[in-house]
């Protein structure tokens, strides 16, 4: 894949409130000779559409629990509803784009998650057709990914965490630069009593952060899918506010916002 290439995950609490501005810079530097690559979640919306029909949101370790009727509505959402609206929101800044589910074109293979017996059909990313990606590229699209996958027989579906199917996306890409696109502006660390954006952190750093309980919550899948994907080709993982003006810019040319997570 081109040096060029980066993945951005957006989170699905973020989606409603990126500004136009982000497709257009998304735009921009598609034209500038970059290739971005989105994988999206949709938690807040499937939340929503499952309290419509009565069934409970329960999480385990943030992983959502999930059946059979549970990955019915995470298809439906993630794939239906949240893909075409980014999908739309790029072509409105003037940029072409496709919207892909993991179960398009064997796109993303999945297993279990070892602790299925805790939360169900959640899966781990084992496989990624790198090369429905780069072909959906090549053509000027830019890829929208939605998290969910299949087995290598292609009869189950799994459910996949947005974080861990961006890290693995990235992974087999081997892009240098992932960016998550959240609600926060990075890892946020208490100094004299204040909390403040760590400008990077090691995956030690990180170890440490977890186990202290100073990272915690849906915090924990997003910093390990991004100490995940360090491998290969991937230098860095950037953790970014998606709502702060020229924020993909700055990350993605300047390298100068957010939490820059790193091996070593």
């Amino acid at each position: 894949m081109s040096a060029k290439c980066f993945v951005i995950k957006c989170g699905g609490s973020t989606l409603a409130a990126l500004p136009d501005s982000f497709f257009q810079d998304l735009r921009d530097l598609q034209a500038e000779g970059w290739q971005p690559v989105i994988v999206h979640g949709g938690g807040p919306a499937i939340n929503e559409t499952l309290g419509k029909l009565g069934i409970e949101s329960v999480f385990v370790g943030g992983l959502r629990k999930t059946d059979e009727a549970v990955l019915d509505v995470v298809e439906m959402v993630l794939s239906g509803k949240i893909n075409k609206e980014i999908v739309r929101r790029i072509q409105r800044s003037g940029a072409q784009a496709v919207g892909l589910s993991g179960a398009d074109g064997r796109l993303i293979e999945a297993v279990p998650v070892a602790n299925s017996s805790e939360v169900g059909l959640v899966g781990d990313v084992v496989g990624v057709n790198t090369g429905l990606i780069e072909g959906v590229t090549a053509m000027g699209y830019i890829p929208v990914i939605a998290p969910v996958g299949l087995g290598a027989d292609g009869s189950q579906r799994f459910n996949i965490n947005a974080d861990t199917a961006a890290g693995a996306v990235a992974s087999h890409l081997g892009v240098e630069r992932m960016l998550v696109v959240t609600d926060v502006p990075g890892i946020l660390r208490t100094v004299d009593g204040e909390k403040q954006v760590m400008p990077a952190a090691t995956v030690a750093e990180i170890d440490e952060m977890i186990a202290s309980g100073e990272i915690y919550g849906g915090m924990i899948p997003k910093v390990r899918a991004a100490v995940q994907c360090i491998q290969g080709k991937v230098q860095e993982v950037v953790i970014v506010d998606g709502s702060m003006p020229g924020v993909l810019r700055s990350a993605v040319v300047e390298g100068g916002i957010g939490t820059r997570i790193v091996k070593a």
